[in-house]
């Protein structure tokens, strides 16, 4: 299906793509919590959506 290069890059990709992303966080993180205040309960209400819609399609299927 894929071949070993192209694993590999994958993989590569990923784990830089992450890292990056936390060295940002963690950079900017000051101004998160500054400007950012109460974000976490639009996380919390996007998650409770999302398992909501799982329970009602598991209980409305035949």
């Amino acid at each position: 299906m894929f071949s070993q290069g192209q694993l590999i890059f994958a993989g590569g990709f990923v784990v830089a793509f992450i890292v990056l992303m936390v060295f940002s966080y963690r950079k900017d993180s000051k101004l998160h919590r500054k400007y950012h205040k109460g974000s976490i309960y639009i996380l919390i209400g996007f998650i409770v959506f999302i398992i909501l819609l799982f329970f009602l399609k598991m209980y409305l299927q035949p």
